[in-house]
């Protein structure tokens, strides 16, 4: 067990550490961005007219990605059962809808599917990592994304040596459920009071703190004052902010 220090912060007795991915680890803004672009126009193809609204129910605007919107925070079914809402408003079928959401979304998936080139680790992420593995630590990665997708970002960031969990949301549980933290802490073989939650989104903060974590520590990189992150224990702009305390 070890003391992670945050600015004035400090966390006892830490065993583990659980991430989420998207804005945390992976500056995926621009990807999100255009994958939802990608999304909106393959709908907007077979219903024309439904693009721009998507666009704005997905949490973008103009360049703007809003980081509490639903394509920043949401599962990739919660994105596709909003788009299907929204394609049913216009006279089809639920069953249509869903068809045809599900179709766009697997079309821009395949067209958006080299994610490496538009997602880079953010700086300084992989250095982090590497030595709080090496210090003892459990690491693990716990993202509204799919587990797939997790596997293949720890694979080409090359973080499969220092991390013991890869886990996404496959089924109908989705952050912030408490029950998905507490389902990382037990492949990791932790208890949830010595475990700490790294997330950008308040649905990481809500998680954790419902499950019973050590902490909660909210990033917004170069934004410390992010508002979405007020409930958080302690907010850091940068991931080397997590200390090892002596």
């Amino acid at each position: 067990m070890v003391t992670i220090k945050v600015g004035k912060t400090q966390f006892t007795e830490i065993e583990g550490i659980i991430f989420d991915k998207d804005g945390t680890l992976q500056d995926s803004h621009q990807y999100l961005w255009q994958l939802a672009q990608k999304r909106a126009r393959m709908v907007d193809a077979q219903i024309p007219g439904i693009g721009e609204p998507l666009l704005m129910a997905f949490g973008v605007q103009d360049h703007h990605l809003d980081p509490t919107g639903l394509m920043a925070v949401g599962s990739h079914k919660e994105n596709e059962i909003a788009a299907a809402a929204y394609i049913a408003e216009t006279g089809r079928s639920w069953f249509e809808s869903k068809n045809i959401a599900k179709f766009a979304f697997e079309e821009a998936d395949k067209y958006m599917s080299n994610r490496s080139e538009t997602s880079p680790l953010f700086t300084g992420s992989l250095e982090v990592i590497k030595e709080l593995a090496e210090l003892g630590l459990k690491l693990g990665i716990l993202s509204a994304d799919t587990t797939k997708n997790v596997e293949i970002f720890v694979k080409e960031h090359q973080l499969s040596p220092y991390i013991d969990l890869m886990m996404g949301v496959d089924g109908t549980l989705t952050k912030p459920d408490p029950r998905l933290f507490l389902q990382a802490c037990e492949k990791l073989k932790l208890n949830p009071q010595n475990t700490l939650m790294v997330g950008d989104a308040l649905g990481d903060i809500e998680m954790a703190h419902n499950a019973g974590a050590a902490g909660a520590i909210g990033i917004c990189w170069g934004k410390p004052e992010a508002s979405h992150l007020e409930s958080a224990d302690v907010v850091i702009s940068s991931l080397d902010e997590i200390k090892i305390s002596y």
